[in-house]
């Protein structure tokens, strides 16, 4: 296929450029299938503000960590339905060091393990109990 130079008009700033063959070669061996929509020098603008972060600052909010009680900042607005912890205890939290800290959550006791059955099976006739079988591991 033979591509050809195509004039576009950029979406910031208005200002004509051409999409050469070339150009077009390199995006279709990528796999893009859109034309750009910015010029050259708003593309690298664009690019640099990403770089830098291209949202500004992060907002942060003070909380009071709910496993320790120090005072950290967060980057998200607690709701106050969940508990909020501060760096430290959420970085033992992640690597498994840290117990569940809210009282209505779930201890870790082991539960008995059922045998899976069908629901069909339970509706049928009362069978014999079956032995044990092995659990693998």
């Amino acid at each position: 296929m033979a591509f050809q130079d195509k004039t576009l008009t950029c979406k910031d700033c208005g200002k004509e450029f051409v999409w050469t063959a070339s150009e077009q070669e390199f995006y279709a061996s990528k796999g893009f299938q859109n034309a750009p929509v910015r010029c050259p020098e708003d593309r690298a603008a664009k690019r640099a503000r990403m770089d830098e972060g291209g949202r500004g600052p992060r907002q942060m909010f003070e909380i009071t960590c709910s496993n320790c009680g120090k005072k950290d900042m967060v980057p998200f607005q607690p709701r106050g339905d969940r508990p909020v912890l501060c760096s430290d205890c959420f970085r033992k939290q992640r690597e498994g060091g840290l117990s569940e800290t809210r009282a209505d959550a779930p201890k870790n006791e082991e539960a008995p393990v059922e045998e899976e059955s069908s629901p069909k099976a339970s509706e049928e006739a009362p069978q014999e109990p079956e032995a044990e079988a092995p659990v693998a591991e």
